[in-house]
């Protein structure tokens, strides 16, 4: 709306007023209030304003009509953003990456293949060495068996691989059941042996070589003999063993060394 200045007689357009503020005239610098007239002055207004001359006063005119408000603008439609397209991999890593700061000398570089997994050579390599203890294992097995604390391993290990181990010998653990050395009446000079043993080992053995020794009236041995298997077995086999608390008796016929034979011995080899 356009109101005359009081003071001057200037049309000035008035604007809302907000609240502590007042409106000035542009041409006198007076002030205004919302229905054109002189705004109050204040106690503490420095000095009044200049009058303005009669002949320069005009006769207020009128108002001319108010303007009809715009119709306010329709906020036009903003694009959307187009998504850019994403960087590469290595764009990306390299773009993540610091720059390494410093004099090239005091870098410290990285090997790449450092943080690489460690435990395929590591694997590797065991299984490489349990390869080499298997072999050694295999290779030397006849002497090993021979020892009560590889015999049960190497027993594992022979009956998964498919493979033989020489039959145990403990000849100490040969218990003699009976034994007899006795002269054969239709035959003079000849003795008749007979014994009776049993294996008492963990595992089987190979048939022991039996020793016999034979003694006089003095007690001075007059003979000394050591039967192997096929001597005293008639159908004796290279394979042949006595299982673990597996008993037997054998018995066979030998020479006189001496007349008076009255003390006889049994051993195992």
């Amino acid at each position: 709306m356009f109101v005359p200045c009081p003071n001057c007689g200037f049309l000035v357009a008035l604007a809302a007023k907000r609240a502590g503020t007042s409106q000035h005239c542009p041409r006198c610098n007076a002030l205004m209030d919302d229905d054109g007239g002189p705004a109050p002055e204040s106690d503490e207004a420095a000095a009044p304003t200049p009058s303005t001359p009669p002949e320069q006063a005009t006769a207020p005119t009128a108002a001319p009509p108010q303007a009809t408000p715009e119709p306010e603008a329709t906020p036009e439609p903003k694009p959307e953003p187009v998504p850019e397209p994403a960087a590469a991999p290595e764009a990306a890593a390299g773009a993540a990456r610091p720059r390494a700061s410093g004099p090239s000398f005091a870098r410290v570089r990285v090997d790449p293949h450092a943080s690489a997994p460690r435990w395929p050579p590591l694997l590797a390599v065991a299984g490489l060495a349990l390869l080499l203890a298997l072999q050694l294992l295999l290779s030397q097995r006849a002497e090993l068996a021979a020892q009560a604390r590889w015999r049960p391993l190497l027993g594992a290990l022979c009956t998964a691989l498919f493979c033989d181990l020489p039959p145990w010998h403990q000849p100490e653990a040969y218990a003699m059941l009976d034994r007899s050395v006795t002269p054969r009446p239709e035959r003079p000079g000849v003795l008749h042996v007979n014994a009776s043993f049993r294996n008492d080992a963990r595992w089987a053995q190979a048939w022991p070589v039996l020793v016999l020794s034979l003694s006089d009236v003095d007690g001075r041995q007059v003979g000394l003999r050591a039967f192997a298997p096929d001597e005293y077995r008639g159908n004796q086999d290279a394979g042949d063993v006595l299982e673990p608390g597996q008993s037997t008796t054998v018995s066979f016929d030998v020479v006189e060394p001496a007349p008076h034979i009255v003390a006889f011995t049994f051993d195992f080899q």
